[in-house]
């Protein structure tokens, strides 16, 4: 089967790839542990605090996320040969040796990278927020680093840093920029964990004997050097460290020592992949949307457009529009942000399809983004479907049946209905209200729409057609 990009070991659930059609529900929450041998910000702040601190995150609802690496270069095939699974995975699917895949560096010159042209592509589509791959399991930096040579600056003809262009950009054009490290995993540093995949055997499901060595060494020479390097060379970001792929290697008390760097930057937000028992702030649902959310929690659901991560020449099964915009809504209903990935080719260049999306994406949201940002979850939630009373999902449990005629998002005097499907009558129905509705109007056209009430029902009387054929979205004044 394909690998995802992070399936979890022993303890850890697995997530599923979602296919091309409307994510699905799948997976659980990943193995926390209460007590911690250095206690993080989240387990001393108040909530008056950590609502502070989260607030712009919450609000923002949509970021970008960019997997851009030396993968993109060959591109998912290895030896003349199309290797399964992700873009980004292709040294560990493919036992790439070290040296092998290390001779990729040389060859990377990614002159089509613009950083203007990424933000402001995330800028168009209405993303508030980038996380790029600073360094992927593969263990090469997308920065400038002194802990470690094998790096974009140091290692390539490219000679610059990625990640202070996009810094200075995101600045400049008011976008949010955070960073994903790859701390446990390292295929091409000596000690660094891997993932178990095809014939690679315990206990390091290594391939190479180049990297063989010491988990705490590594740590402590490559992985947390770099970690100050990125949380201190950067100005105001990264406001957000996306971590992935905790091990067993990733004790209590190692992942403590990260923490202890993490608590010196008392605004950062990052997530529940650190491993070691911590929490993290965010709940990261990967290729799925969880059927009601996670009520209570900060959550971020992370989908690719196609099958990939990682750039993949081959991979043109990209979602369309429709699915994208659909998911970013059905998120926002459930209170949860959508982390949205482009994967650039190895010149720098985000895939054509990929742009158009965003674009499209972008328009819709100039022009509804009301109904997304800054909002609270749906008030109803039936409209999101249910738990069905005879099948069952891959663990036995109730299958969730998804419906996708409607979603709702709130604010303290506003409902917001986003309508995929037109009625037929063009009458929207609702059973029960949560709050006292004053009057109603298009968010497109401000055009106010005639009201009936019967008892605690209502019927909203709309135009004829649709203003949007993927969500026209209706305002209730409370």
């Amino acid at each position: 089967m394909n690998l995802n990009r992070r399936t979890f070991t022993a303890g850890l659930s697995t997530l599923l790839i979602a296919p091309a059609a409307l994510a699905q529900i799948e997976g659980e929450h990943i193995a926390t542990k209460p007590e911690h041998p250095v206690k993080a910000i989240q387990d001393t702040e108040t909530r008056a605090q950590r609502n502070e601190r989260m607030a712009w995150w919450r609000a923002a609802r949509f970021g970008m996320f960019i997997h851009w690496g030396l993968y993109s270069i060959p591109a998912g095939t290895w030896d003349g040969k199309r290797i399964p699974s992700v873009g980004e995975w292709i040294m560990n699917t493919a036992s790439i040796p070290v040296a092998d895949y290390k001779a990729l560096a040389p060859q990377f010159n990614p002159t089509g990278f613009s950083a203007e042209t990424i933000v402001s592509l995330a800028k168009a589509a209405g993303q508030k927020y980038i996380v790029i791959t600073a360094k992927h399991h593969d263990g090469f930096a997308m920065f400038d680093s002194k802990a470690n040579d094998f790096n974009i600056v140091a290692a390539t003809p490219f000679k610059r840093d990625p990640l202070r262009e996009l810094a200075e950009e995101c600045k400049k054009q008011g976008v949010k920029l955070g960073f994903y490290y790859s701390q446990d995993q390292d295929w091409t540093a000596p000690g660094g964990a891997a993932y178990k995949t095809g014939d690679h055997q315990p206990p390091t499901f290594h391939w190479d004997p180049a990297q063989n060595g010491d988990f705490a060494t590594y740590l402590h020479t490559k992985a947390i050097p770099q970690m100050k390097e990125l949380l201190t060379n950067y100005g105001d970001f990264p406001v957000v460290i996306w971590f992935d792929t905790p091990t067993k290697d990733m004790t209590p008390e190692l992942a403590g020592e990260i923490v202890e760097l993490l608590n010196q930057h008392p605004n950062l937000i990052w997530n529940n992949r650190l491993g070691g028992g911590y929490k993290g702030d965010t709940e990261t649902p990967e290729q799925y949307i969880p059927a009601t959310g996670y009520p209570g929690e900060d959550w971020e659901s992370c989908m690719t457009m196609n099958d990939t991560w990682g750039y993949k020449s081959y991979d043109d099964n990209f979602k369309s529009t429709e699915t994208l915009l659909r998911n970013l809504i059905d998120i926002a209903s459930k209170g949860g942000n959508y982390l949205l990935n482009i994967g650039p080719d190895s010149h720098g260049v985000v895939p054509a399809a990929e742009v158009e999306r965003l674009q499209q994406v972008g328009k819709w949201i100039d022009v509804n983004g009301e109904a997304i940002y800054g909002t609270q979850p749906t008030l109803f939630g039936s409209e999101a479907g249910s738990f069905s009373a005879t099948e069952k999902d891959h663990e036995g449990k109730p299958k969730f049946i998804a419906a996708w005629d409607w979603r709702s998002t709130t604010t303290p005097n506003k409902i917001y209905i986003s309508i995929f499907n037109w009625p037929a009558n063009n009458t929207f129905h609702l059973d029960k209200l949560p709050r006292k509705v004053k009057s109603a109007y298009l968010l497109a056209d401000k055009k106010h729409l005639k009201l009936t009430h019967t008892g605690n029902s209502l019927d909203i009387h709309l135009p004829e057609k649709a203003l949007d054929p993927i969500a026209t979205v209706v305002v209730l004044n409370t």
